[in-house]
């Protein structure tokens, strides 16, 4: 199967400066040896010192000659005429690509390379100088509201539903769980991140009964002897009530209190039980089957993210918002942080070449690749035209070089040819 072969690149306007000048130089260059060609005709058999004009010429036309073949045979045979190891840049060009991706690869795709640049650059700095533009910062969260909001708008409740009781919770049901959530609890009883929680019920606990004594009493009744009398278990019950509501309030006062004190303990032994103990894990395992195969579980997480994404929606659609102008806010602050906290900088500095070193170390190959793939894909004469294209005036160079060297070299050969 032949394989079709990619066209470079079409010219752009640099491109015909550049090849304007790759004109003039050829020019210069084609020049040279043709003056040097016709001062050798003038002076050809004369003696005296039009010899020494003769040889110079002589010699500059051979040296134009030669540099003239191989700077062509770089790009193309020379004259049309297929000289072998002619043409290298058409015929060689995937050898070339190769050779190339590994100089990259070796000299520039390197964790030590990238570090040094990463760092040099200083992206952080950079990156918050480019928040600090004025008004830049809005634009970033109105267009990342835009697309967040077309994002979710597509997502539909069926697929929703669909990953939720097809990928989720099979999932669920066959991970145990009750050993993350054992450590999790334990995670959170260590930092005392619970004790907000539990401040939170105790207050709304005593709230509600203050704000209910009649249910509280009423239930208490529905409790006592129907052999006493009416009025004492009023007072027995109302007796009860000041001492819920005292003890509930005692409770929410007093950090050290003994309640919550075996309210912790028995958090920890739940935890730790979730994580070692047979008979608690089946039972954590137990319950988890039975929500997870609730006909409206899957309902209920549908709902709740339906209701998230509403939420969600409406709070990006608002330009004057709490949601956007709070996320206004902390991109500038992280952008005022970046410029200002040496500290900081230096650490997403780091954290920029860490990920950099990783894609290098693991994907650089992957990455040098491109370099070959793309080449092999290329037209041989129009890569080597293209090539001569952007380096082709410099070569020119070569050819007026060896025009001149050549000359001179003539001239001090002939001069020790008549001198000895």
């Amino acid at each position: 199967m032949t394989e079709v072969m990619s066209p470079v690149l079409p010219l752009s306007g640099d491109d015909e400066a550049r090849r304007a000048a790759l004109r003039r130089m050829r020019t210069l260059a084609t020049s040279l040896l043709v003056v040097a060609a016709i001062v050798f005709a003038l002076t050809h058999g004369h003696g005296g010192a039009w010899g020494y004009v003769n040889a110079t010429a002589e010699a500059a036309m051979v040296g134009a000659i030669a540099d003239w073949f191989a700077v062509t045979a770089l790009f193309r045979h020379p004259m049309g005429v297929p000289i072998p190891h002619t043409a290298l840049i058409p015929k060689k060009k995937d050898q070339l690509a190769a050779s190339l991706q590994d100089f990259v690869s070796e000299n520039f795709l390197r964790e030590d390379v990238i570090r040094d640049r990463i760092a040099a650059a200083g992206p952080a700095e950079r990156v918050g100088e480019w928040i600090a533009v004025p008004g830049r910062v809005h634009r970033i969260v109105d267009e990342g509201a835009r697309v967040t909001s077309d994002l979710l708008g597509r997502v539909k409740e069926e697929d929703v539903q669909v990953v939720i009781t097809e990928m989720i919770v099979p999932r669920m049901m066959q991970e145990p769980l009750s050993p993350a959530v054992g450590q999790l609890l334990s995670e959170i009883l260590d930092e005392g991140a619970h004790t907000g929680l539990v401040d939170l019920g105790l207050d709304e606990m005593h709230g509600w009964l203050a704000a209910h004594p009649d249910r509280v009493t009423d239930l208490i009744l529905q409790r006592a002897p129907e052999w006493a009398p009416r009025w004492a278990n009023t007072m027995v019950a109302d007796r009860l009530f000041r001492e819920v509501l005292t003890w509930v309030e005692d409770i929410r006062d007093d950090p050290r209190h003994d309640a919550r004190v075996a309210l912790d303990h028995w958090l920890v032994e739940l935890a730790d039980d979730l994580q070692h103990d047979p008979d608690t894990m089946e039972r954590a395992e137990r319950l988890k089957q039975r929500l997870l195969t609730q006909p409206k579980a899957a309902t209920t997480a549908v709902r709740l993210w339906d209701s998230f994404r509403r939420g969600l929606l409406e709070a990006l659609g608002d330009r004057d918002g709490v949601l956007r102008r709070r996320i206004v806010e902390e991109i500038e602050g992280l952008g005022e942080r970046l410029t200002s906290d040496p500290v900081l900088a230096a650490k997403v500095d780091g954290w920029a070449g860490d990920a950099a070193a990783y894609v290098v170390e693991h994907y650089g190959g992957e990455i040098a690749t491109v370099i070959s793939a793309t080449v092999e894909r290329w037209d041989g004469k129009e890569t080597a035209d293209r090539i001569e294209l952007h380096v082709g005036r410099d070569l020119q160079f070569i050819r007026i070089n060896g025009t001149v060297v050549g000359g001179l070299a003539g001239l001090v050969i002939h001069a020790i040819s008549r001198l000895w």
